[in-house]
């Protein structure tokens, strides 16, 4: 399977978007609830609609960068949000950011969006990415899933083997507060450079 930018734009051409919920997931909601520093440069990948990118916005946070590989997404949330610095909407290949450093990564539906040939490369990237102390925060699947991917599934000890040799793990555990239909099937996590 190809999942380039072909695969993504058609998927939002097709308005085949199921992972999308319409709003920011509870976890990361009450993740950036308690952040206090609005300063703090934060990277939404593969963000396909991203509404924490929205939910950041608005309460205040202004040093947000967003890429995805598909224009569609990025276009939605310059509608939702037209005072969104354009510059900060990044349309590219994930892999291919450069001279970029950040405080903060949010993970919501990325990761397991990436075919798993990609994992070692992405713990690697986001490495790369993050300022020392940074912080790569997010939701991960617990579960596996029959019809292959994406979504592509994983488990906490898949997670920790490949997480460990680049980010330090403060936390990954079920989520309490995950949505109706993922309810003991996310695992969140902090994992700090």
């Amino acid at each position: 399977m190809n999942l380039n930018k072909a695969y993504w734009d058609k998927k939002y051409a097709l308005n085949k978007t199921v992972w999308d919920i319409g709003y920011i997931s509870p976890p990361l909601r009450a993740y950036i609830d308690q952040l206090t520093d609005k300063e703090i440069k934060i990277l939404i990948p593969g963000a396909g609609n991203g509404y924490e990118v929205d939910y950041l916005f608005y309460k205040g946070f202004t040093n947000i960068h967003v890429i995805d590989i598909a224009s569609q997404p990025l276009e939605n949330l310059k509608a939702r949000i037209p005072s969104f610095p354009d510059g900060q909407l990044i349309q590219k290949d994930f892999f291919e950011l450069e001279n970029h450093r950040f405080d903060l990564i949010l993970e919501q539906t990325f990761f397991c969006s990436l075919e798993p040939s990609y994992r070692k490369a992405y713990a690697m990237k986001m490495h790369g990415l993050l300022n020392e102390k940074g912080k790569l925060v997010g939701l991960l699947f617990d579960r596996t899933f029959k019809d292959g991917g994406p979504p592509f599934g994983g488990n906490e000890g898949e997670y920790r083997r490949l997480f460990n040799p680049y980010l330090s793990i403060k936390v990954l555990e079920r989520a309490y507060n995950s949505i109706k239909p993922r309810k003991g099937n996310e695992l969140f996590f902090i994992f700090e450079k």
